[in-house]
């Protein structure tokens, strides 16, 4: 094993980032509140835990450069999840399983053991056999120095699943064993993989845990399996399914055989740019979730992966959400309670009458802001509402609430310049007296939550500071907003 490599790598990557983060840091297009890298390119959330009094964050990272490459784990912790102090990277390419210039330390998740901090990770390599995934440990006194363990790999792919599509362990412990679920594809459909092990450290199949017949796609990334309520939650990004970027599948869980009943499935956000979510349980009760505001699918089918790779980054989480169950077994994605911190400048206003004409709102800056508004069904005759968001210099993007058709958009087709695609969903109306919405708009992305955190839309915009504008109007008759509240949100990153 190659201790003195890892240590050296490490510190190559924390050299680079020094070297270039002030530079990274006056990017336009940087976000004000998400979390994201100091320089160079950000994917997945990995190994979020809560770990001796703060939250840390671990992501996959490219220092070099705002494109996808040979993967590190980047790592940053917090108090709040919304101001973060970075640390070195936890994990770097040093060994023959994970050292390979389009392969590395790829995603997986952390678990405290022996009071240590656990992460299992998957290393992926190629020795001229085409790229090989295997499943990895690092471990840790202090929560920052990883050690790569010396019997790694722990796991190679079994017999009947592509040695390039197993990836992704996420690991929890129930009683007194550790159990792990991990993403792999068999006959050209996606699989969960469950494992379980006595000490972290030898791992042995126990079940498939869940398996596409063909409706979720032929591989399932970054899955993740928790209990909520008196259920159990399994997610997953399902690739090759079209629009859909990550999903949930709710149900029953028998530890005995290993096998899932689940009976509601349903979209974690119905937009472009929500992937690979990971959640974790903090101290209070609550099971929060992040999830990488990007997309592997869509974003190659026109050009680069956004323009912030012109000013040394690339990606960002989306607002970590809480998870909720429902009395129905449906979920609920709430932005976490902590942003409410960071409000200022509040307005509100009881209620509005929108017409066909286009009536202004004031919300912060306008660029980074929050809305929340209730749009009264009842009294309402309007086919749609139309909500145009960060406008200004002719660009705009526009969520439409289709009443008449039980149909929500959101079209970036004009947002800036670049972005492309109108994400949509069914919105539930019946028997419904009122609809509600709550919109987080930073410099790069809009997240629209609405019906009670159930139907979710996350896109990314690159729209400049002088699209601080936001409209609404009514089309064929008019609409009855209440309960409108707006802030501005405070930098994180001053």
């Amino acid at each position: 094993m190659s201790k003195e490599i890892l240590k050296l790598n490490i510190e190559k990557a924390q050299m680079e980032t020094d070297r270039k983060k002030e530079d990274v840091k006056n990017g336009v297009m940087r976000q004000r509140y998400h979390f994201m890298p100091q320089t160079g390119w950000l994917n997945d959330p990995n190994g979020l835990i809560y770990f001796r009094g703060k939250y840390h964050f671990f992501f996959q990272h490219n220092p070099y450069s705002g494109f996808w490459d040979s993967m590190h784990w980047g790592h940053a912790i917090s108090e709040d999840m919304l101001h973060w102090e970075y640390l070195p990277p936890a994990l770097a390419p040093s060994e023959v399983y994970d050292d390979h210039p389009k392969g590395g330390c790829f995603s997986g998740s952390a678990i405290e053991h022996d009071n240590k901090l656990f992460l299992m990770y998957t290393g992926t390599a190629n020795k001229g056999r085409g790229y090989e995934q295997t499943q990895c440990i690092a471990y840790s006194e202090d929560g920052i120095h990883f050690e790569k363990y010396e019997g790694n790999p722990v796991l190679t792919a079994p017999e009947g699943i592509l040695p390039d599509m197993f990836r992704d362990p996420k690991v929890w412990k129930h009683e007194d064993m550790y159990y792990m679920v991990c993403g792999a594809s068999r006959e050209n459909r996606g699989l969960a993989l469950l494992y379980r092990s006595g000490d972290m450290l030898h791992w042995k199949f126990f079940q498939v845990l869940a398996e596409s017949r063909g409706e979720w796609g032929y591989m399932w990334e970054c899955p993740d399996f928790y209990p909520i309520g008196d259920k159990y939650v399994l997610t997953f990004s399902p690739m090759g399914a079209g629009d859909h970027t990550a999903v949930y599948l709710v149900g029953d869980f028998d530890y005995k055989t290993g096998r899932f009943y689940p009976h509601v499935s349903g979209e974690i956000n119905w937009g472009f740019d929500y992937y690979a979510p990971q959640s974790f349980p903090v101290p209070d009760g609550r099971r929060i979730m992040a999830g990488w505001s990007n997309e592997w699918e869509w974003m190659p089918l026109w050009k680069d992966w956004g323009p912030t790779y012109r000013e040394g980054w690339c990606g960002f989480f989306n607002i970590p959400l809480e998870v909720r169950l429902m009395e129905d077994s449906t979920l609920q994605f709430l932005p976490i309670e902590e942003i409410k911190a960071l409000r200022q400048n509040p307005e509100y206003l009881d209620s509005l009458v929108i017409t066909e004409e286009e009536t202004e709102l004031r919300a912060g800056d306008g660029v980074a802001f929050e809305l929340k508004l209730k749009i009264d069904l009842e009294n309402t005759d309007a086919d749609k509402l139309e909500l145009l968001l960060r406008c200004g210099e002719g660009k705009k993007t526009v969520c439409l609430f289709d009443l008449e058709n039980a149909e929500m958009s959101v079209d970036r087709e004009k947002a800036d310049g670049w972005s492309r695609g109108i994400s949509r969903s069914v919105m539930y109306l019946k028997g419904k007296r009122e609809l509600d919405v709550h919109i987080l708009s930073d410099r790069s992305s809009l997240e629209i939550f609405t019906d009670n955190y159930r139907n979710n839309h996350s896109n990314n915009i690159f729209a400049g500071e002088t699209q601080n504008q936001l409209k609404i109007r009514a089309i064929g008759g008019s609409a009855v907003i209440k309960e409108i509240e707006t802030y501005g949100i405070k930098d994180c990153y001053c």
